[in-house]
């Protein structure tokens, strides 16, 4: 009776396992198909089903979730999707949540890829639209970010001296330094600003694993290049561009820009018009902005080369929140480490405003038509308040508009 009894338990723990892996994958699909503005949209909407609506976890746990993602590099709402599915059920349960949310957009790059391929880009006006509206995408971005993370002399400094070295010094090792030295200023100068004392997080997922985790992110980040240079293969050396973009972005998708324009466009990959089309398609669609990998690897190598980047550009993130988010809890309560979170955020906004400059700005805004253009799209965006898949549709729109006059 005993081993009936053992036997009966076995059968319900995979069926209750299976009730909560397909709960994730549907609500976080929905999520994917239905989540546009970015990724402080995107925490809203998370809000919104996970907390209020599911009960998931309390506005306690959802708060200091929220705050590790924006700690670690890598696309913040992703990891906090996918933060809350192992809380929910393991590394599979993040894993599905992960899927769910990027798929929908995935495809929908995937599709716009080939559609630039069959049309061929040439001059059309309506790219030189998308362009447009990156700039406008991205301006809204640094000055978001900038009253929130760059509001007092010392952070503006920060973020001042983060927008010299990126662009006077452009290389990916000054992207990680520069991380590196704002974390340190941070930890002297803002270490003393009071913080709400951390709550307790329920991980089920032991310490051995988390540690496994950071053992493979770091070993990775390290031996990708090193493999590249010793191979010359194609594939691995994606793999290592897409993998250490998406480890060293601090602040979200729209900071990655200028590490994946560095990769993609001087190795004559895409060029820089079928990039920046990339990008601005990028903000039509829901979901993360990170699957704009997805359209870069579907133009270089087709579906394959889609899948093959967004997983290198994901795989970062899971990695550093499956390792980080057991030790959370103790590491929020160091003051240290909330001023050196400081100092990171407001490099950040520095960061954002090189890319503004650097290539948004300089490869769409190339007369005073297109500058009044990106004017009235800023005013239908942020004053309007026009949901940006509009927007998108009225730059394309626009952009054809430019030719004729």
């Amino acid at each position: 009776m005993v081993e009936e009894h053992e036997r009966d338990q076995g059968e319900d723990r995979p069926s209750g396992k299976l009730a909560a892996l397909n709960e994730i994958w549907r609500v976080s699909f929905k999520l994917g198909l239905t989540s546009f503005g970015g990724p402080i949209a995107h925490l809203g909407y998370f809000h919104h089903e996970y907390v209020r609506q599911r009960k998931w976890l309390d506005e306690r746990n959802y708060a200091d979730l929220i705050a590790l993602c924006q700690l670690l590099p890598g696309p913040a709402s992703s990891q906090a999707g996918i933060g809350i599915g192992i809380l929910r059920a393991g590394l599979l349960g993040g894993l599905v949540a992960w899927l769910g949310f990027t798929l929908p957009s995935v495809v929908m790059l995937v599709l716009f890829a080939y559609l630039l391929k069959g049309i061929g880009l040439s001059d059309a006006g309506w790219i030189h639209g998308l362009k447009i509206v990156a700039v406008v995408i991205v301006l809204q971005a640094v000055l978001s970010m900038g009253q929130k993370l760059a509001n007092d002399r010392n952070k503006a400094t920060i973020a001042v001296l983060a927008l010299a070295v990126t662009l006077v010094w452009q290389t990916a090792v000054s992207q990680v330094l520069l991380m590196i030295a704002a974390a340190g200023i941070g930890v002297l100068w803002f270490r003393k600003e009071a913080t709400a004392a951390p709550t307790e997080l329920s991980v089920p997922l032991s310490r051995r694993a988390a540690f496994i985790s950071l053992v493979i992110f770091l070993v990775l980040l390290v031996g990708l290049p090193l493999l590249r240079e010793s191979s010359g293969n194609l594939w691995l050396a994606m793999f290592d561009s897409f993998y250490r973009s998406g480890s060293l972005v601090f602040g979200g998708g729209h900071v990655v820009l200028p590490l994946l324009e560095r990769e993609v466009v001087p190795n004559d990959w895409l060029s820089a018009g079928e990039f920046l089309a990339g990008y601005g398609a990028a903000q039509a669609v829901p979901g993360p902005l990170f699957t704009f990998a997805a359209y870069l690897g579907a133009s270089m190598l087709g579906t394959a080369g889609a899948v093959w980047a967004t997983l290198a550009i994901f795989l970062p993130a899971f990695l550093l929140v499956a390792g980080v988010l057991p030790f959370w809890s103790g590491l929020r309560s160091n003051r240290k480490m909330q001023g050196a979170i400081i100092g990171v955020n407001a490099a950040v906004v520095g960061i954002l405003l090189a890319a503004l400059y650097h290539p948004v700005f300089t490869s769409a805004i190339l007369e005073a038509n297109d500058l009044v253009f990106a004017a009235v799209l800023f005013l239908l965006l942020v004053f309007w308040k026009l949901p940006p898949w509009l927007v998108v549709l009225a730059g394309a729109a626009g952009g054809e508009l430019l030719v004729l006059i």
